[in-house]
């Protein structure tokens, strides 16, 4: 029963270390696993680099695009590309041009 007492009185003596203690121990958990964690920030960090360097792509295509249509607008026609353009959408093609199918 002594044994018993001592130990009650342990406890109560260091119940708010025992309580600081577990709070550490859950907000370290926390820190590193879930769903706001500093794992997780970087992921997301990544992921919006990776996002920025995809939009920095289309962009540049978009412009490169951009450039090729005003060059079909009237008042600026560059005749290769309307030729070009002409041979792709109506099939037609010089004399002497061979077609090369290429097999997937």
């Amino acid at each position: 029963m002594r044994q018993l007492l001592e130990h009650n009185d342990l406890v109560r003596k260091n119940l708010l270390t025992l309580v600081g203690l577990g709070l550490c121990f859950y907000f370290s958990y926390h820190l590193l696993q879930g769903e706001r964690s500093y794992f997780r920030l970087l992921s997301l960090e990544q992921n919006i680099l990776d996002m920025k360097t995809k939009n920095d792509k289309l962009k540049t295509d978009h412009a490169a695009l951009e450039t090729r249509v005003s060059m079909l607008r009237s008042g600026s026609i560059d005749k290769d590309l309307l030729e070009e353009r002409a041979r792709i959408v109506l099939g037609f093609r010089n004399q002497g041009e061979k077609d090369i199918m290429v097999g997937k």
